[in-house]
């Protein structure tokens, strides 16, 4: 049917577009080259981070509990530069999208687990609103994934149902949540195959 023509791709940034904004690669890095315990920041990671992906917390009230804590032979100035550094492009499919996306015939929308001042930054730096026309951000809507409600709220907010929706994840368990709402979905492995999948996708779209 007609009104089950798809109408947004939905798409996570992490792991396809970008790295990670705070892994835990980053923070074995952090852990080296600050000489913090990796285990006892790890643990506090785990305990608090949601907290700021959801946005109630800043960044500097997650860096209090999770590194400064005690004393550090560091500056916090000089940690949060870390951070941000860590935010690199992934080869292809960015620049690739950014020029697929304006003859494309969808919106696309960013769904994503991210604390505001990453998030922030990371828009700005690689330019993400020439490959996005929104984002539903965790930090900005207080609901992070897996919550089906970040899923439904994006539907909500785009007025489309599932069957006029895609949604692309690095992480199988997002697929599969996306998958229980009658989202198509589709696991990003790499680039030439997430290419192939949208050219599909336009072409079905066309007929």
């Amino acid at each position: 049917m007609h009104s089950d023509r798809i109408k947004i791709l939905f798409f996570d940034i992490g792991g396809i577009l970008l790295s990670n904004g705070w892994g835990h690669e980053s923070r074995k890095l952090a852990s080296e080259k600050f000489k913090i315990d990796y285990a006892e920041l790890n643990a506090l990671h785990n305990f608090i981070f949601n907290v700021y992906e959801i946005g109630s917390i800043t960044l500097d009230e997650y860096l209090d509990t999770a590194v400064f804590h005690c004393e550090r032979d560091f500056t916090r100035e000089d940690l949060k530069a870390f951070i941000f550094e860590q935010s690199v492009e992934l080869p292809d499919t960015l620049q690739w999208l950014k020029k697929w996306k304006k003859d494309c015939g969808f919106r696309i929308i960013s769904i994503n687990n991210e604390g505001k001042e990453l998030n922030d930054y990371r828009v700005k730096k690689f330019g993400l609103h020439d490959c996005f026309d929104a984002f539903i951000s965790s930090c900005e809507v207080g609901l992070r994934k897996p919550d089906p409600g970040i899923w439904k709220l994006a539907m909500g907010i785009a007025q489309v149902s599932p069957k006029q929706c895609v949604y692309f994840d690095d992480r199988m368990m997002f697929v599969t949540t996306a998958e229980k709402l009658g989202i198509r979905a589709f696991q990003h492995t790499d680039f030439e195959t997430t290419k192939k999948i949208l050219e599909d996708l336009k072409k079905e779209n066309l007929n």
